[in-house]
């Protein structure tokens, strides 16, 4: 028993230095992440400037939006379809260098299938792989927002 307690002790830090990973908010806390993440993690932007980790706010905003953008087009590019509006709520915790760590989702219960959310995770999975923020800063940061996915055209 305490041989297995050691490994998952192992397993979750593990997961909370190396990341890269994607779930659900709820996800998070049952394995016990998400404070943890909220105390490492600065947010981008803040009401009070001082407590914000990006000066310019114009430009944080600009290059998040572009990011959640990219996000969109990487799914219609790979035929996923959410057949209507869909509004999920996102927080996305980066490094330094601007990858993802963690990206934590929510959709409320039934606004999609348990297919749509299982491709969902897996394309997003691949998706915080390939892309990054398109700002870098001495200090990592968090951003979260609700958002208004819809089937995009594919270019």
């Amino acid at each position: 028993m305490k041989k297995i307690g050691l490994v998952l002790v192992f397993v979750l830090f593990n997961m909370v230095v190396f990341g890269q990973e994607s779930m659900t908010f709820k996800q998070a806390e049952e394995i016990g992440i998400s404070k943890k993440l909220d105390s490492l993690y600065r947010g981008g932007i803040d009401s009070d400037s001082t407590k914000s980790v990006f000066k310019d706010q114009k430009s944080y905003i600009q290059s998040y939006q572009k990011f959640i953008f990219q996000l969109a087009d990487f799914l219609a590019k790979n035929n996923f379809k959410w057949g209507k509006q869909v509004r999920c709520f996102n927080r996305i915790y980066f490094s330094k260098q601007g990858t993802v760590d963690y990206f934590l989702y929510n959709f409320k219960e039934g606004e999609i299938t348990p297919e749509q959310e299982k491709e969902f995770r897996n394309l997003l999975q691949k998706f915080i792989q390939q892309v990054k923020f398109g700002l870098k800063t001495d200090t990592q940061f968090a951003q979260c927002s609700p958002v208004r996915y819809t089937d995009l055209p594919v270019k």
